[in-house]
């Protein structure tokens, strides 16, 4: 994929559903100017989710991750754009919100680590195999944005 093609996999996790935020947090992706290519509003199953934290299995956290982030709907998305991976990370801020800078997504709306209401792929590869796992390839939608020329010289 070209440059401006690379993909992340952004989840707005129960408590940001909750608190009315997925607006606020699709505006800043939209905002920035990445293009929204899927998206998908669900009740995750747990295997699903037991799947997308395997990496985290070993840890003392996990089966508490797991039934958080099972306890309500979660909106999965996946965003396209130059550098898309980085920039969604610094626009996340850091896992812990109390690290995270004022204008950061965390940095402005949350205050535990086990209430961060986000989730953003943290490398390319891992983007790849998260947005594999949650959307069928044909879940995801190819367009020219009319603002592509504006965003990208």
């Amino acid at each position: 994929m070209p440059g401006n093609q690379e993909r992340t996999f952004i989840a707005i996790k129960p408590d940001g559903v909750q608190r009315g935020l997925m607006g606020e947090i699709i505006k800043r992706f939209e905002q920035k100017g990445f293009k929204l290519v899927a998206m998908k509003f669900q009740q995750a199953p747990e295997e699903l989710l037991k799947q997308h934290y395997i990496d985290l299995k070993d840890r003392p956290f996990y089966s508490g991750l797991v039934k958080y982030m099972g306890s309500g709907p979660v909106l999965a998305m996946v965003w396209e754009g130059l550098n898309v991976v980085k920039t969604g990370r610094v626009m996340l801020g850091e896992t812990n919100p109390a690290d995270s800078k004022p204008g950061t997504i965390r940095g402005d709306f949350c205050i535990q680590v086990g209430r961060n209401i986000i989730h953003g792929s943290d490398a390319v590869a891992s983007a790849e195999k998260e947005i594999e796992l949650w959307f069928k390839p044909e879940e995801l939608v190819a367009y020219k944005s009319c603002a592509e020329s504006w965003i990208y010289e």
